[in-house]
């Protein structure tokens, strides 16, 4: 096995050994030592890789975006050719399918975010470029925005065990908010032209 395979089995060993600590044991116990014991990768190997345990936090968290993004890009190929805002379908359908996901990895997130709240600029910067591309194919910013605000808050507060929601109520919600064409109805005047949004004047 060449290097590049060896660093990336490495890599994949360690992130998959820190989500099954912070999920079983909570954040607090992860350690680069208790990583090294999980994984079965030596402590010089994983020091190789992640020389503090921040960086394990931060690579936890880039490989969960990575999925995710992965995930949009799945569902904008496959369902995103007959829709107007294929990138807000693709993000409510994410936020979706985070409440699909074991909820120990949702956790083991949270709790990273919870050590080092610095990782939280990660987050942001993914966000921002989504909500760009929702923007720039909007007819109406607003309404996008709150499509995807009310998506992103029914999938947080479900993670989070706040919602007083059901699993049933939910996937009716999210599949409202999927169905362009009622919304579409609210873009437009009774003559039928594009009712005038306080974004694009």
């Amino acid at each position: 096995m060449d290097n590049a395979s060896r660093s990336q089995r490495t890599r994949k060993a360690v992130i998959q050994a820190a989500l099954a600590i912070i999920a079983r044991e909570g954040p607090g116990r992860l350690t680069l030592d208790a990583i090294a014991r999980e994984s079965g990768v030596s402590k010089g190997g994983l020091m190789h890789q992640f020389r503090t345990k921040e960086a394990v936090l931060k690579a936890l968290l880039e490989h969960q975006i990575d999925y995710f993004a992965d995930f949009s890009r799945a569902y904008m190929a496959e369902h995103g050719a007959g829709q107007a805002s294929p990138h807000l379908a693709a993000q409510i359908a994410t936020l979706r399918q985070t409440l699909v996901e074991p909820q120990p990895v949702a956790f083991a997130i949270f709790g990273a975010l919870g050590q080092d709240p610095s990782l939280l600029s990660i987050a942001r910067e993914s966000d921002a470029e989504s909500l760009e591309a929702i923007k720039a194919e909007a007819k109406d910013q607003d309404l996008a925005l709150l499509r995807w605000a009310a998506a992103r808050g029914l999938a947080m507060s479900a993670l989070l065990g706040l919602c007083p929601l059901g699993e049933e109520e939910r996937d009716r919600l999210f599949d409202r908010l999927l169905d362009e064409a009622s919304w579409a109805e609210r873009t437009e005047t009774a003559d039928g032209s594009p009712a005038p949004s306080a974004s694009s004047e």
